[in-house]
């Protein structure tokens, strides 16, 4: 097993530099299923790494980088066309208003309800139907010399899936020259209301033709982990990792944890849980987990503001969803590492409050940094 001291080596292997583009390509991806058009938007830097974005959910759908030979990869998840993210549209887009899951059906705020279903007793994942990786954002490419980043904006109406207030949301893609992706998230309201953003991209660090993550390693920087039920919601319990398969602190194979027969990692059919971040005092981005896939050499470390991190191993794939480039998705076909605010901390007291008030701003920061260890 590698140590996360040697991993932190993990930079990246010298190449041929093309010369970046100084603006975002554009080109028409498709048209969603009520007329709305969507467009794709291509950051590129020096090493020939590429970030490809959708107006569509502000999705991510390209992560373009070389591994230990040179070779570049997508190593992020992508669907076929607009229809395939419409039906599927967690797949590597920005999720709100609210990431994961609120329990009994809504929540309350300084005493008055506020349903997100007409169930009381409902679980609601990622902002309701229609949430925000279903719409189509406002893209504003940075037209500075040199500038790799693009912003795409939305307006969430008030009442908007049943959660208070007018919500203007802004999201900020940049693509460094160190190959990190970094995400800033921004947002406003005109009422007391809760948000909790996050992106939902799936890594696959062997590229966009490799198979299962089972023999990638994960690293997550945390002591502890938030307890699920059988609907797999928080329950407002943070456990110990200590002694158990969710002890992601040094670099573990994927595939000898997700077999596990602990009764939480049965629940969750694989990882579908919350980890806790071990946050070290003075740094301001610290980092939050690291991941490194043998075969190509490939690694990703993750920063973020966030107070956690969800880490899923994409349990509900079952060979239905065909990728672009033709492979059916299947369980372990990537991971994901959703920074975020704990689930359901609406209705859990102890867990650290999501509520926005008028004028107030919420601001958030993940950087995904990519590199190569030889």
């Amino acid at each position: 097993m590698v140590s996360a001291k040697h991993l932190l080596v993990l930079l990246a292997v010298p190449m041929s530099v093309t010369a970046a583009r100084a603006e975002p390509e554009r080109r028409d991806f498709g048209v969603t299923a009520d007329g709305q058009k969507v467009d794709r938007y291509v950051l590129h830097n020096a090493h020939g790494t590429r970030l490809g974005v959708l107006t569509l959910g502000a999705t991510i759908d390209e992560i373009s980088v070389r591994d230990r030979a040179g070779h570049v990869a997508n190593v992020v998840i992508a669907l076929p066309d607009v229809a395939a993210y419409e039906a599927t549209p967690t797949v590597g887009s920005v999720i709100g208003r609210y990431a994961n899951r609120i329990s009994r059906g809504g929540f309350s705020i300084d005493g008055v309800r506020y349903p997100l279903s007409a169930d009381p007793t409902a679980i609601v994942s990622h902002g309701g139907r229609k949430g925000f990786s279903s719409r189509v954002w406002k893209a504003e490419p940075c037209g500075t010399a040199g500038c790799r980043s693009i912003t795409l904006r939305l307006h969430s109406g008030d009442g908007d899936n049943g959660f208070p207030g007018a919500m203007e949301v802004a999201v900020t893609y940049t693509l460094g020259a160190d190959d990190a992706v970094r995400i800033d998230y921004v947002a406003t309201t005109t009422r007391a209301t809760v948000v909790n953003l996050t992106n939902h991209s799936y890594f696959n660090l062997g590229g966009d033709r490799a198979g299962s993550v089972d023999d990638q390693r994960i690293q997550i920087v945390a002591d502890s982990f938030a307890v699920v039920d059988e609907r797999r919601n928080a329950i407002g319990e943070i456990r110990a990792v200590t002694g158990t398969p969710f002890d992601l602190r040094a670099l573990t194979r994927i595939g000898d944890r997700v077999t596990s027969n602990d009764p939480q990692m049965l629940l969750g059919n694989g990882f579908d849980h919350n980890f806790v971040l071990t946050k070290p005092a003075g740094e301001a981005i610290p980092v939050g987990a690291r991941a490194w896939d043998p075969a190509s050499g490939r690694t990703l470390e993750m920063r973020t503001t966030e107070p956690g991190v969800q880490l899923y191993t994409a349990n509900h794939f079952n060979g239905r969803q065909a990728t672009r480039d033709g492979r059916m998705l299947r369980q372990g076909a990537g991971f994901a590492l959703e920074t975020q605010h704990y689930p359901d901390s609406p209705n859990q007291p102890a867990f650290p409050s999501t509520i926005l008030r008028p004028g107030e701003t919420f601001r958030s920061t993940t950087i995904y940094r990519f590199g190569v260890r030889r």
